[in-house]
């Protein structure tokens, strides 16, 4: 059986502001928790709490912008990969769009 291909525009999916200048767009959803999602950061806007990486790792694109994860900036292009475990505060002096994705959750 031919599986089906999920495909979203995210321009016509709702945000969610989970924290002040921080809005959540929920692309996709698997039955088992993995998740794909673009998290867009207003000038300013920052996480009011740390966010631990449980129960797994996180996968983070910077589309657009410079995000800082409460110790370092990186630029539009870049990957980074955070480990089940690991920590940090999300914000962005001068705004950003990341693509994010919880393999695991």
């Amino acid at each position: 059986m031919a599986k089906s291909i999920v495909w979203e525009d995210e321009a016509r999916v709702a945000r969610d502001e989970i924290y002040p200048g921080v809005f959540r767009r929920l692309l996709w959803e698997s039955e088992s928790g993995r998740k794909a999602l673009i998290l867009d950061i207003e000038p300013g806007g920052k996480f009011t709490e740390l966010d631990i990486h449980e129960p797994g790792d996180e996968d983070l694109y910077v589309v657009e912008g410079i995000f800082n994860d409460g110790e370092r900036d990186y630029p539009a292009g870049s990957f980074i990969h955070n480990p089940r475990g690991s920590s940090h505060v999300p914000q962005s002096q001068k705004g950003c769009k990341l693509f994010v994705f919880f393999p695991e959750g």
